[in-house]
């Protein structure tokens, strides 16, 4: 079972660095996802994530108090913007543009919701 709970560690990691560079893959979610896997199969790989100096203060303020940092938050509430006026430009139907405003907006009330790290 370690060995299921390490690949899924490294999967979400991996998802995670590279929504580093593609804004619409959330990155703090797969490192969220990959800290849980690594504390169920590496304690080792579990530290080095958590202790990151880059990767390691979103898992740190989540842990602590569900936080997310004021910059993160201005950021997910951007790229979401972008995104729907993405949808409207490429002439997505009303109903799937209907759907994903509603989505976005949940995804943003939740995000603003947390208290700021």
């Amino acid at each position: 079972m370690r060995l299921f709970w390490a690949f899924c560690g490294f999967a979400a990691l991996a998802l995670g660095l590279v929504g580093i560079f593609l804004p619409l893959l959330p990155t703090v979610p797969f490192l969220l996802l990959a800290a849980f896997c690594f504390a169920r199969s590496s304690e080792r790989m579990h530290l080095w994530l958590t202790t990151h100096p880059v990767l390691g203060p979103p898992i740190r303020d989540w842990q602590a108090s569900g936080a997310i940092s004021l910059r993160a938050k201005r950021l997910a509430t951007a790229s979401m913007a972008v995104v729907l006026v993405l949808s409207i430009v490429l002439g997505v139907r009303p109903l799937i543009l209907s759907i994903q405003a509603v989505v976005l907006a949940c995804a943003a009330l939740f995000i603003w919701t947390r208290p700021s790290a």
